[in-house]
């Protein structure tokens, strides 16, 4: 039983981690990309979802192996494949179904609970703001950096100018022709 619990254990720690990466991933998108303000009720939800689909897939690895726990019953030649279940198999793929099944139970009542799922928002936010922040720290150590510190500064300068003139002088003018469009079309 003990071995069971921990199976269940390490299975909704791994379903968390993956609930986080989801719902950073959304806070990211939704408040960096999309400009939205970042709603804790409305991340709340889409924490609980995650949290549901994330069960039903366990539901679902748990009703594949008792289809294959039942395949394997009184089957006793040797097996063909990996994944070719034999008998002797019968006693670990019921385990495993049960498994399955308990990390589904406890995932689904994970999403029930507020606590849990205010903690999993909060967790992902503070994960979504470190991404943030390494982000801006490597762009202010690039951007600051003076041309003495960049052993690579003669190697990338072709590059950089090259970059200079087709994409920020190119965007530099559409804006000066945009600006003047909109100052004659306001006059």
């Amino acid at each position: 039983m003990r071995r069971n619990a921990e199976a269940i254990e390490e299975g909704v720690a791994i379903a968390l981690a993956a609930a986080r990466l989801e719902v950073k991933n959304r806070i990211l998108v939704e408040t960096i990309a999309d400009g939205d303000d970042f709603a804790p009720e409305v991340v709340g939800g889409d924490a609980r979802e995650a949290l549901l689909r994330l069960a039903a897939e366990q539901d679902d690895a748990a009703a594949a192996m008792s289809k294959l726990r039942l395949k394997a019953w009184g089957r006793h030649s040797d097996p063909h494949g990996t994944h070719d279940y034999r008998d002797r198999d019968v006693r670990n793929l019921r385990r495993r179904a049960k498994q399955y099944s308990g990390v589904a139970k406890k995932l689904r009542a994970l999403a029930e609970s507020d606590d849990a799922v205010r903690t999993l928002v909060e967790d992902a936010r503070g994960a979504a703001w470190h991404d943030v922040e390494v982000n801006i720290a490597s762009r202010l150590r690039i951007e600051a950096m003076r041309p003495d510190d960049d052993p690579d500064y003669d190697k990338m300068r072709e590059a950089r100018m090259q970059a200079l003139r087709m994409v920020d002088l190119q965007r530099l003018s559409s804006d000066v022709k945009r600006r003047k469009k909109h100052r004659h079309a306001a006059d």
